[in-house]
């Protein structure tokens, strides 16, 4: 049984009530007892260190534990500084080094509604009336592991976010979380002939957006292959495939497991179609020595701009047909009970949630479903 963990605001707010402790009581904590909110129970979280800085500031860390669960930020150090104030807002919140910013957001510190909700109330419960503090959530590590993650894709950039909706972190990479998600194919192939499979929320919300009847749609994660073949097995005859560019074309490269620890590619992928496109040397060697797909996808995007040519489109669209092939080939070679004959289409999005590409076979799998 695969054990879950918490996510990163929890541990957040566990250094900021140690930090809030100390200041208040003069009294180290080596438990913070914090109210998760989502779900409605309490979690008695570790607290590594607390130290007095000043009379008015002290500040305290925890380590995060998300469980069995293949994420980066697994024994990370999170630390608060919590300061006395005597003017504005009870408690202000604020992101320190390794705490991303978000560029579509005036660079506003990566501190999402949840993490903000957890860490006011949990907060605000121990102050007593008039007394106001100013909290600076810091992830040491952060800048170095946001280099890892797709966060500069959808515009947070120099370090994490503190995101979530819920305090317990759920083993998304794990064989146990991959049974809910067969469940919940199961139960939609028993419906529908057709379906739509997105890795994460941003498709999930995106293809929503597009009309997309949300019974129509299945979370995935990362387990795109095992889930390809359990549809064909069910006798599912069509899949959307929909997802971010920097994850879906994985599969052009027969990547089927898409989490970064397990395999990567993506440079590699784009720059082989570059190459079969066409495009000269040195513009190869550029997108294939860009640190994101983002960053590559905005060089071809300079590129057109500056020649009048049309290489996104190209690269792209030989992308997405590539994806479907290896889909199909994926499945027929994978499926011993199925009929290996559903029919796999792709659409890429970019960062803003702007498509890029459909192939054919999901331009017309888009006229069904729409």
């Amino acid at each position: 049984m695969s054990r879950s963990g918490y996510t990163l605001p929890v541990f957040a707010c566990a250094a900021a009530v140690a930090a809030l402790h100390w200041l208040r009581d003069r009294q180290p904590l080596t438990l913070a007892s914090i109210d998760l909110i989502e779900p409605a129970q309490i979690a008695e979280i570790p607290i590594e260190q607390v130290a007095g800085l000043s009379e008015s500031m002290a500040l305290a860390i925890s380590r995060s534990d998300p469980g069995d669960n293949l994420d980066l930020t697994k024994d990370t150090p999170i630390w608060a500084l919590v300061e006395w104030r005597e003017e504005g807002e009870t408690v202000i919140i604020k992101g320190g080094e390794g705490i991303g910013r978000q560029m579509n957001a005036g660079d506003q510190p990566a501190i999402y509604a949840y993490a903000q909700r957890l860490l006011q109330e949990n907060l605000q419960r121990m102050l007593a009336p008039g007394q106001k503090i100013t909290v600076t959530i810091i992830l040491p590590e952060g800048r170095s592991l946001a280099v890892r993650t797709s966060n500069s894709a959808f515009g947070v950039v120099e370090g994490l976010s503190l995101l979530g909706t819920t305090g317990i972190s759920q083993p998304l990479s794990t064989p146990d979380q991959l049974a809910v998600f067969r469940g919940e194919l199961q139960n939609k192939a028993s419906r529908f002939e057709s379906l739509v499979f997105c890795i994460g929320e941003n498709g999930l919300d995106l293809a929503r957006k597009l009309g997309i009847n949300p019974e129509q749609l299945v979370k995935t994660a990362n387990w795109l292959g095992p889930m390809l073949v359990e549809a064909d097995v069910l006798g599912v005859k069509e899949i959307l495939l929909f997802g971010y560019h920097g994850k879906l074309m994985k599969l052009a490269g027969g990547i089927f497991h898409t989490h970064h620890y397990l395999a990567d590619g993506r440079r590699e992928i784009l720059a082989a179609h570059c190459a079969i496109a066409g495009l000269k040397s040195p513009d190869i060697q550029a997108v294939f020595n860009s640190a994101t797909a983002e960053a590559a996808l905005t060089y071809l995007k300079s590129l057109d701009a500056a020649t009048g040519s049309d290489w996104v489109n190209q690269v792209y669209t030989a992308i997405a047909e590539t994806i479907d092939l290896r889909s199909q080939e994926y499945i027929q070679s994978h499926s011993e009970r199925g009929t290996g004959v559903t029919v796999c289409g792709s659409i890429l999005f970019d960062r803003d949630r702007k498509i890029i590409v459909k192939s054919k076979t999901a331009g017309l799998l888009m006229g069904k479903l729409c």
